[in-house]
């Protein structure tokens, strides 16, 4: 069901660090069910206990574990956690047989798919908050589907420029500008690149749909992969940006390059700072530079609670999920301290785009506001892994960009049938 970019965009990637530990089987998640009969799940009338699955690496999770510690001495309602490994295996075994958490946490791009085989519950009634006051439009937007309200956002994620400061000394703002910095360094024969940028479909989605193509349009239940824009777009990565990066296009030797110190610029998202920072990096982030005769426009993913089919139960429990999902989108010291500790992207209109974020998560949020959230059409599902293979035929002058895309569409509506 699912491509590998989903769990590569909740990770960060091999080089990102992301390790699940303490994983718990879907037979272990009943121990926060109520028993009480009132749906406190402790029998405390004064409290209720709701069940939440993640799959944080360590540093967010131990953020998380702090948040609910807070969310219930200040509101007597209990947050059981449960890190999960395989968290789409897991949900998509347990939720049909009625059991599962009543949230959990991953990327907005199930959202489509998954109210399409009822695995979520429709929450628009119940919530205090108002979506479109609070949440930046793109995320009010992300969690929502054929009308229904099935979670609630608390941060985004794109793709940005990093920059080795040691290399270069100000950021470009254009594509031409950057090109003759990759050239003063580019020099393969030594090991040197003018470039790292991953070779995947999320990757190069802000330079291929720059001039006003797409990939699908949901709205229409279009593809867009040979639309003359899009084609542009496709050729304008190969072109300008394929012949500045390492032979092998996958993710860990493209980030080892610019993790090593071998490469001016990265093309990468805000898990990946971590990693460089590691390295002793001095390293900076801009927004995307312009291509003559273009916008980038990346796609973005949005973090969300998930308000799971449990929440149809009621009770207090569903309760406790609920306030917890709106507590902890709308705490702004809450959301502040994730993007100053790991860089999660505000999606807070009070936040987003704000001077008091640290300048790199200003610069991806401001990348973020060039983009637009995945579609969370199911149909998007089967577009991805055409795409890429597609476009590596494309990258490495296998084939043209036309036939390649005329192929790949054609895949992909049979998949569809």
């Amino acid at each position: 069901m699912s491509y590998p970019r989903r769990r590569f965009i909740q990770t960060g990637g091999a080089l990102a660090g992301a390790t699940l530990a303490g994983c718990i089987s879907v037979n272990d998640d009943n121990s926060g069910d109520d028993t009480s009969g009132d749906g406190s799940g402790n029998g405390d009338s004064s409290g209720a206990t709701a069940q939440l699955w993640h799959a944080r690496s360590k540093g967010p999770k131990k953020n998380l574990e702090e948040n609910v510690g807070t969310f219930k001495s200040e509101t007597n309602h209990t947050i059981q956690l449960s890190e999960i490994s395989e968290l789409e295996k897991k949900l998509e075994n347990a939720i049909p047989a009625g059991k599962g958490p009543h949230m959990f946490q991953w990327a907005h791009d199930w959202v489509g798919e998954y109210q399409g085989i009822d695995f979520l519950s429709d929450q628009k009634s119940n919530l205090s908050v108002d979506l479109e006051s609070t949440y930046t439009d793109a995320a009010a937007k992300a969690v929502q589907f054929n009308g229904e309200v099935l979670g609630l956002p608390w941060a985004a994620e794109t793709v940005s420029l990093l920059y080795n400061k040691e290399l270069v000394d100000e950021p470009p703002e254009t594509v031409a500008d950057m090109q003759s910095i990759m050239d003063d360094h580019h020099d393969p024969g030594n090991g040197k690149y003018g470039l790292s940028f991953p070779i995947d479909p999320y990757f190069i989605s802000g330079y291929v749909q720059a001039f006003g193509g797409f990939y699908y349009d949901e709205q229409n239940d279009e593809l867009g992969l040979t639309n003359e824009k899009t084609l542009q777009g496709f050729r304008f990565v190969r072109d300008k940006l394929v012949k500045y990066i390492p032979k092998d296009h996958a993710y860990d030797p493209q980030a080892a390059v610019f993790n090593e110190g071998n490469a001016p610029f990265a093309i990468n998202g805000p898990w990946f700072l971590g990693t460089v920072r590691d390295s002793d990096l001095d390293v900076g982030v801009a927004p995307l530079p312009k291509p003559d005769g273009g916008e980038p426009k990346p796609y973005t993913t949005v973090k969300m609670w998930y308000f799971s089919k449990k929440m149809n139960d009621g009770g207090k429990s569903a309760e406790a999920a609920r306030k917890f999902a709106e507590w902890h989108t709308t705490n702004t010291d809450v959301l502040s301290a994730l993007a100053d500790q790991h860089g999660f992207i505000p999606v807070h209109q009070d936040l987003a785009g704000s001077d008091e974020l640290s300048a790199a998560t200003k610069a991806y949020s401001q990348t973020v506001q060039m983009g637009e959230p995945i579609p969370t059409h199911k149909h998007m599902a089967s577009v991805w892994d055409p795409l890429k293979n597609a476009f590596t035929k494309v990258a490495k002058g296998n084939q043209d960009a036309k036939p390649a895309f005329q192929q790949a569409e054609k895949t992909i509506k049979q998949n569809w049938d």
